[in-house]
């Protein structure tokens, strides 16, 4: 299951990295500025959630504890809604799709809350 995470991770740091490739050589003399700034963002969080994904992937095989599954899928579902949308308003100019990124945004939010409860909760059942 936490091998999906990597996966996950991977696929998205790659994506992230064309994306940003794609914007800054392809999209830059095309957007106009605000929407390619509305692009980057999308990016950057793809990028930063791609990582959290490879650490989840590992953390959960290393320090066991409930809340890294959660974690993962929430970082995952933020990462599509968040910056899927972002990415398609500044490629269409249909501002209303904005109005799906708050909701990525929470997915990320909770991912990371899941996050820190299975931080807190690593080694509990290890003897030291």
């Amino acid at each position: 299951m936490h091998r999906r995470f990597l996966l996950f991770g991977a696929v998205s740091a790659f994506i992230g990295v064309a994306a940003g490739a794609f914007g800054a050589h392809g999209l830059a003399p095309l957007l106009p500025a605000d929407l390619l700034a509305v692009y980057e963002t999308g990016v950057r969080y793809e990028l930063v959630h791609a990582v959290a994904l490879l650490f989840v992937g590992l953390a959960a095989d290393r320090w066991p504890a409930a809340g890294w599954s959660a974690a993962g899928w929430l970082f995952v579902a933020g990462t599509v809604v968040f910056s899927g949308s972002l990415y398609a308003l500044a490629l269409s100019g249909v501002r209303g799709l904005g109005a799906l990124t708050p909701l990525g945004g929470v997915c990320l939010i909770l991912g990371w809350l899941f996050a820190m409860r299975a931080a807190l909760r690593c080694g509990e059942n290890e003897t030291t």
